[in-house]
């Protein structure tokens, strides 16, 4: 069992320490790395159609569900 001074003293630390670590991320003020592409062009798709469509098929389970 640990002493009533050493614990005293590993408390507080392992709060300091686990509080620490849980605000590290706190007060980012935006994105890590701003997006390449303008805001008005993101999440919108291409008029070409370059990926081709793949066949469907069959898995051994399509038959329980």
């Amino acid at each position: 069992m640990l002493s009533k001074t050493l614990r005293n003293f590993i408390v507080p630390l392992g709060v300091t320490l686990a509080v620490s670590l849980a605000l590290s991320g706190c007060g980012r003020k935006g994105d890590i790395d701003p997006p390449s592409t303008p805001k008005e062009q993101r999440n919108i798709r291409s008029s070409s159609d370059k990926a081709k469509a793949t066949p469907e098929r069959p898995f051994i389970l399509d038959k329980l569900l």
